[in-house]
């Protein structure tokens, strides 16, 4: 049996909380698992709507669980089942980009430091997606010792890529996308025939009206609020030529695994960030056939949750003999 927990911990931004969602095994004498993994989402879609959304009942946090591991998400200010900031209630040109890196990677601190505690453990294991590798990636290179492991899953890359060809607009303080614009975003660069080989329509539709519900105000906007410093940190980066950060400084286990078809964070760029892992105590990389930027909720998926598992447990193992 899984047993599921909410907690609620305090968000990097005063007067504001977070959810911290936690899945384990309720086996008989109630042990956890020595080490826990957390999963850290992407720009525009919560952990609890990616990493916890079911399909044929089951989500890849309940596959994990399932496993043995003592599964963690967390939803950063401004997304799911997060708190939302007062400027999200406003017109979003009222007010300044909310919720850049820096401000992610100091909430997955806190998250990190809720589950040591909690756990009596000395490190977790970090499962970063899209953007989310960009704030794993970080957090890895800057408190090493809190890491075991790291897994980047369409892993954001922006090295060689060449500047944008005009100034990127004004940002606010968040942007909205509605139901039609996820599933055009989902099928980016695809025939129709293509993406309903990958994932069908319906399934799409079903995970694109239930993660747009989660915002409070869904019901009477019609639209879902994400915040927007992961764009004004894109919009620098690309700009400058700099990286997003160091990957030199990591120093854990690293696995990098990307679909083929992923547009939005390609296996080149992923492929470019592996040659970049100069410190990492190990590291893979995988490209899984038949998969999109969303490969997480598509038909392939069972690929990507073996390759990850996989991973995991190699290096679990590894810690656990290099202990004792």
């Amino acid at each position: 049996m899984i047993i599921k927990s909410d907690y609620h911990i305090p968000s990097a931004l005063d007067g504001h909380g977070l959810l911290l969602r936690n899945k384990h095994l309720n086996d008989e004498d109630h042990r956890f698992p020595d080490r826990a993994v957390l999963f850290v989402h992407g720009a525009t879609y919560g952990a609890s709507d990616t990493f916890d959304y079911a399909i044929d009942g089951r989500s890849w946090m309940d596959v994990l669980t399932a496993e043995g591991v003592d599964a963690w998400c967390l939803d950063l200010l401004g997304y799911g089942a997060s708190d939302r900031p007062a400027a999200m209630s406003e017109p979003a040109e009222n007010n300044t980009p909310l919720v850049d890196t820096a401000h992610a990677v100091a909430e997955v601190d806190r998250a990190v430091s809720f589950i040591l505690q909690e756990r009596h453990v000395e490190q977790v294991d970090l499962i970063g997606y899209s953007w989310g590798s960009a704030i794993c990636g970080s957090y890895a290179g800057q408190f090493p010792e809190k890491v075991g492991s790291l897994v980047l899953s369409g892993a954001l890359w922006l090295e060689g890529l060449a500047p944008p060809d005009s100034p990127p607009s004004p940002l606010g303080a968040y942007r909205t996308v509605d139901i039609d614009s996820m599933t055009k975003r989902w099928a980016a660069g695809l025939e129709p025939a293509a993406i309903d080989q990958i994932v069908s329509e319906a399934e799409r539709r079903r995970w694109c009206e239930a993660t747009a519900g989660c915002d409070p105000d869904f019901q009477v906007t019609g639209v879902l609020r994400a915040p927007t410093g992961v764009m004004q940190d894109y919009n620098h980066f690309r700009g400058t030529g700099t990286d997003w950060y160091d990957p030199d400084l990591i120093q854990a286990p690293v696995q990098i695994v990307v679909g083929e078809l992923d547009r939005e964070t390609t296996p080149e760029q992923g492929r470019r960030l592996f040659a970049r892992l100069s410190s990492a105590a190990a590291k893979r990389y995988t490209v899984i056939g038949g998969g999109t930027h969303s490969l997480l909720l598509e038909n392939q998926r069972h690929q990507l949750y073996r390759v990850v598992s996989s991973f995991l447990k190699d290096h679990a193992v590894e810690a656990s003999d290099s202990i004792t």
